[in-house]
């Protein structure tokens, strides 16, 4: 992979995500609980974003030249998380494919709008990285692989989910 296909294949993935939240529309829908045991779409969106400013974040430190290494102990884990305020996704402690509680905790009593707002910003600040970093950077720090983890495969699997559960719904009427 190069970079220009990572940034194509981030963008078709993205533009197919917010599609899928447009089609679901209305802000209560939204934030109902049941789409994922007692998540709703708002709690699964603070989990891609959460994973997203992780991706953001790592990035950043590339780009200047500060190494990261994935925390390895439960205390080592616990201080990440305090640090940072997310879980530190590729520590081999982490569950990759659930959604963290503590994520959805830290975003339950922010508005939907205000989340949204800041998953766009930090959208937007892994795409100006990802345009910063040279070819050689991305391959050195497995960039196209970690990017895509914390990106568009979390995407696609909020998006499974969501599609599930409007089916459910839809054939509960």
């Amino acid at each position: 992979m190069n970079k220009l296909l990572l940034l194509k294949r981030l963008q078709n993935e993205r533009d197919q995500f917010e599609l899928l939240l447009n089609r679901i529309g209305f802000a209560r829908q939204l934030t109902m609980k049941g789409v994922v045991g007692g998540l709703s779409i708002k709690d699964l969106l603070a989990d891609v974003l959460a994973r997203e400013q992780f991706s953001a974040d790592r990035l950043a430190e590339i780009l200047h030249g500060e190494a990261y290494s994935p925390s390895i102990s439960f205390t080592a884990l616990e201080n990440f998380k305090d640090q940072f305020g997310y879980p530190d996704y590729e520590s081999p402690l982490m569950a990759m494919e659930r959604p963290c509680q503590f994520v959805i905790e830290k975003y339950k009593n922010v508005a939907l709008e205000e989340l949204v707002s800041q998953e766009l910003a930090v959208y937007a600040n892994i795409l100006d990285a990802l345009n910063k970093l040279s070819h050689h950077q991305c391959l050195d720090h497995d960039v196209f692989h970690r990017t895509a983890e914390h990106t568009y495969k979390s995407y696609r699997r909020v998006g499974a989910a969501i599609k599930r559960w409007l089916k459910q719904i839809e054939g509960s009427k």
